[in-house]
């Protein structure tokens, strides 16, 4: 399940609510009992390891034009 990050106005708590996304825009109450919240936006993270392709052919330049 997604989680939407908010921040109380009347107290500056910053929380984290867990709903489905079709609840994604409803408002949050504050851990505190404040109703005046605002959802922040997001950032995704997205781990994992990139790897550069390597050159096709061989030798000192990448490709077999050395003599």
């Amino acid at each position: 399940m997604p989680r939407y990050e908010f921040r109380c106005r009347a107290c500056g708590e910053t929380f984290e609510v867990s709903r489905p996304m079709a609840e994604a825009n409803e408002p949050a109450e504050c851990p505190h009992g404040h109703d005046d919240t605002v959802k922040l936006l997001s950032t995704v993270g997205v781990s994992g390891l990139a790897q550069s392709p390597r050159p096709a052919g061989g030798g000192c330049c990448g490709g077999g034009c050395c003599g």
